[in-house]
Formats: C-alpha cells, sequence, structure tokens
C-alpha cells in the first residue's frame, strides 16, 4: 500500500512543480467566477478567507521546512539573508520618495499622510503566495525561501509597528494593533520552521531522503505552490475589471482612481526598473550570482499583497488598496509569468 502511495506520488509530481504551477492561477480565476455565481460571493470569500490560513499556516511552513532541511546554511546564505533586509528596507525608501513626489500632484492638502501612507503600505507583494512559485526552482529555491521568510517579518511585525508608532503620534492616544493576533504571531511562527530545519540539518546531517517519510513530506511541499497560486487567481475581484475602470485609471488626474494609477506605477515599473540596473549591474560584474538577481528581481514585480487591507484602521485609504491589489494582481502575474519562463534557462 505505502508502496502505490509513493508510485502515485512518482507520477503526480512533475506536474505539481517548475512551470506547472503557473496555469493554477487561471484555475483559481475562472472556478472562483463559476463557484461565485452558484453559491454567492459571500460563502465563497469565507471559504477562500480559510484556505488562505491553511496554506499560511501549514502549508507554507511545510515548504519551508523541506527547503532548508536540504542545504547547509553557510556564509553565502548569510550573506543573502542580509542583502534582502536591506532590499526590502530599500523598497520602501523608493515608496517614499515616490510618494513624496507625488502627494502634491494627485491629492489635496488634507489628504497628504493618508496618500502617503497607502502608497508605502501598498509597496509589500504577494512573496509567501504568487512568489512561492519560485520555490518549484531547485536552483532558486534556498534564497527565495529566505526573502519569503523575511518579508513575513517586514509585512506583520516592523510596517505594522512603524504605522502603530505613526498613528498614535497623530491621534495622541494609545491604540491596539488592528492585525489579528494571527498575522502579529504569523512571521514569528514561520520564522520556527526554516530555523528548526536548519538546525537539524547542520547537527544531525538529516534530509528530506534520509527520512523514512521525506518523500511525502516532499509531496505536501511540492502542492502548496500550485494551492497558493489557485488561491491567488480566486482571490482576483474580476468585477473591478471593467473597460470603463481602466479608461479612469489612465486619465484620472485627482482623487483615489489617481492615486491607484501612481501605485501601479511604482509597483510595476519604477520598483523593477531600479532593482534591475542595481542588481543587474552587480551581476554582470560579478558581484552577485545569478540567483539572487532573479529572486530579487522577480519579488520586486510581484503583486500587491492583500493582506494590506489588515492595515486599513492605521489610515490607509481602504478602496484604493483593494484596487491597487486587483488591478497589480492582475497586470504583474502575467509579468512574473513572462520573466520566469525567461530566467528558466537559467535554472534548468
Amino acid at each position: 500500500m505505502g508502496d502505490n502511495i509513493l508510485g502515485i506520488i512518482d507520477k503526480i509530481m512533475p506536474y505539481i512543480t517548475g512551470l506547472w504551477t503557473l496555469p493554477w492561477i487561471v484555475v483559481g480565476f475562472v472556478a472562483n467566477i463559476i463557484l461565485t455565481r452558484i453559491y454567492g460571493e459571500e460563502k465563497i470569500s469565507k471559504a477562500l478567507k480559510k484556505a488562505g490560513l491553511i496554506l499560511l499556516f501549514i502549508f507554507i511552513p511545510i515548504l519551508l521546512f523541506k527547503l532548508f532541511l536540504n542545504v547547509h546554511f553557510g556564509e553565502e546564505e548569510i550573506d543573502f539573508v542580509i542583502v534582502s533586509s536591506a532590499v526590502m528596507a530599500f523598497l520602501y525608501v523608493i515608496a517614499y520618495f515616490f510618494a513624496i513626489s507625488k502627494v502634491k500632484k494627485v491629492c489635496k492638502e488634507d489628504e497628504q499622510t493618508e496618500f502617503l501612507k497607502t502608497v508605502i503600505v501598498n509597496q509589500g507583494r504577494s512573496a509567501a503566495f504568487v512568489g512561492g512559485a519560485m520555490l518549484a526552482f531547485e536552483k532558486i529555491a534556498i534564497p527565495a525561501a529566505i526573502y519569503i521568510s523575511l518579508l513575513g517579518i517586514y509585512l506583520f511585525a516592523a510596517i505594522p509597528y512603524i504605522l502603530s508608532y505613526l498613528h498614535k503620534r497623530e491621534l495622541h492616544k494609545e491604540e491596539k494593533s488592528p492585525l489579528p493576533l494571527y498575522l502579529r504571531v504569523y512571521p514569528w511562527y514561520l520564522i520556527i520552521f526554516p530555523i528548526t530545519a536548519t538546525l537539524l540539518h547542520k547537527y544531525y546531517g538529516i534530509t528530506t531522503s534520509s527520512l523514512e517519510y521525506g518523500k511525502l513530506l516532499e509531496f505536501f511541499a511540492a502542492i502548496t505552490i500550485p494551492a497558493a497560486l489557485y488561491y491567488v487567481g480566486a482571490s482576483i475581484k474580476y468585477k473591478d475589471l471593467h473597460i470603463n475602470e481602466l479608461k479612469k485609471l489612465i486619465y484620472a488626474h485627482k482623487g483615489e482612481t489617481a492615486w491607484v494609477r501612481e501605485i501601479l506605477i511604482m509597483t510595476i515599473i519604477i520598483t523593477p526598473v531600479i532593482i534591475a540596473i542595481i542588481f543587474g549591474t552587480l551581476f554582470i560584474l560579478n558581484l552577485i550570482p545569478v540567483e539572487w538577481f532573479i529572486v530579487l528581481f522577480l519579488n520586486s514585480i510581484l503583486p500587491i499583497t492583500s493582506t494590506n487591507m489588515f492595515l486599513i484602521p492605521y489610515g490607509i485609504n481602504r478602496k484604493v488598496t483593494a484596487l491597487a491589489v486587483t488591478w497589480s494582481t492582475v497586470i504583474s502575474i502575467p509579468l512574473f509569468i513572462l520573466f520566469m519562463n525567461i530566467f528558466s534557462y537559467f535554472l534548468m
């Protein structure tokens, strides 16, 4: 019986790894439209929220554990931790200066603080779900996993802390964090898995191949990626994708629609170009390996994370954030797939 299961897993694995994972975004999008018409939007939204939590708290930790169990965490990995942390901080610096340069152009004086915070927060990207596709490629799996682990700390710990501090100064009073408890503990919960796996590998030499159920662990880790991409596709709000809304994005001069356009310009054009120039140059000069460049660049074109919606109580514009998440998902994912296909030639 056990051998039969392992044989089935061997046959399935090629179809849930590598570029085969990317079409699951489309599957999720189409399935969500069909299921919403059958069961209603409210019921499907609740089911999606539960599915997202299962992915965040069960499958993504399993995936990270499996990846770090098979690698010796040496000097190069430590260097990438430092570089990744610096790059993440730099992305928010880009967002700050971009927001400062646009604030007078697209909003009234009494909206400027809200605009600044909204733009900066929406530099946060969906590394765990969409970026998880990078983990399907062995050559970049470890740097990608390091980036995902660190970004969880930025998104759910560092940025909310900074926003909380600023919000207290604005209101002149203490206020509870609007982040649910499960998201506040998530980055510290998540980081336990790669650390534990690294220590087990370093001191006991354990790998997935040395474990009795290692192949089963690899299977559960592998299905995380198509499941996460299905979730991303299903989360796209197709009702917002009207041609009239697109025209507003292009031609709006003031107001919330103009804010969305500026955020999309920052996340889809300006940030990736800056990252490509800096780290492309470092790669050409042989100062960083190609795997680092690929991971850092691909993370710069990821769509905006939907978890930014939890930060609305800190003075972030709800409508702008919701529209920015939807449109960035629709625009960024084809770009991500395009560059993944281009870079796959370096990763085979």
